[in-house]
């Protein structure tokens, strides 16, 4: 993931102000999410980036076109998250209330965003064409799991551990489609299988147990029992002694705990953001109306001349 760098007019802010340290803050974030990518730390970047937009709620004033050129870098990171994880629904959402914001942005200062709004649209290209691709990939990989399913009725050992992934192909595929609850059926047919081919939980069983939850985090009725199914295997992951995996559980443990309250409040402050950067927009055209106005009153004074 390369990070867009939307350089900050930051000397309009007093040294040591509130706003400065928001700022500062949200930038250190954005650093660490940077670091974290290139570490393949995914699930780590995107606990960062949501701390990044918590912190961004105690700004004083959302209509700050620094605080909102900010804004829109922190909300492409997590767009570009969601793309990296494969959940091409979820980073359409937020590419969405991107360009609610960075559409005001463009009309302000067109040479200053403006590039900003290209890189959105790509990025927008990129979701539907993987999307299609995997919508393609989908139907042949429901065709080879059904063929799988026949091989491990008939008795044949060895196809039992192609038909595991290729269950859990077509649960990562529908995920990235949209198709939730189907995919995480498919997941637990694969985990199903994964434990009665090895009789102990595995490292695969861990992975492909923590990519199950993480789909259930995104039905919000399902997180308590992601939260449990992470509580589960926690220890599991602690006795294989996979650092990694242990990682990501807890990653996800604290995505779930932050998100418990915090929805309808991430809702109202893009509601907030997003009538406040109206209203500023507004309130800057108003005197280009009535310079308009005023010089078409002159045009008409002269012709009358």
């Amino acid at each position: 993931m390369t990070q867009i760098e939307i350089p900050l007019k930051l000397d309009s802010f007093k040294k040591n102000s509130p706003e400065i340290k928001v700022l500062e803050e949200v930038m250190q974030c954005r650093k660490d999410v940077g670091n974290l990518m290139e570490g393949e730390r995914a699930m780590d970047a995107m606990q960062r980036t949501v701390e990044g937009l918590r912190a961004m709620r105690e700004f004083p004033d959302f209509g700050n076109i620094e605080f909102r050129a900010l804004l829109v870098a922190v909300i492409f990171d997590l767009a570009e998250i969601h793309f990296t994880l494969k959940d091409y629904k979820q980073s359409e959402k937020e590419l969405d209330t991107l360009f609610k914001i960075l559409d005001n942005l463009v009309k302000l200062d067109e040479t200053r965003f403006g590039r900003f709004h290209i890189l959105a649209m790509e990025l927008s290209t990129r979701i539907l064409r993987s999307r299609k691709k995997a919508l393609d990939l989908l139907v042949k990989q429901q065709i080879n799991a059904g063929a799988l399913y026949d091989k491990v009725n008939s008795g044949v050992v060895a196809a039992t551990d192609k038909l595991v992934d290729s269950l859990r192909n077509v649960g990562q595929l529908l995920a990235s489609t949209g198709d939730l609850k189907a995919a995480l059926k498919f997941y637990a047919e694969a985990i199903k299988f994964s434990k009665k081919r090895t009789g102990r939980v595995t490292r695969k069983e861990v992975k492909m147990t923590i990519e199950m939850a993480e789909i259930m985090m995104r039905i919000r009725s399902m997180r308590p029992r992601a939260q449990r199914l992470l509580n589960a295997i926690l220890p599991h992951a602690i006795s294989l002694e996979t650092i990694e995996l242990e990682q990501d559980i807890l990653a996800l443990q604290g995505l779930i705990n932050a998100e418990a309250d915090n929805e309808s409040k991430w809702k109202n402050f893009i509601r907030q953001l997003t009538l406040s950067a109206k209203a500023k927009f507004k309130k800057n055209e108003k005197p280009d109306a009535k310079g308009k106005q005023d010089g078409t009153a002159q045009a008409d004074n002269t012709q009358l001349d």
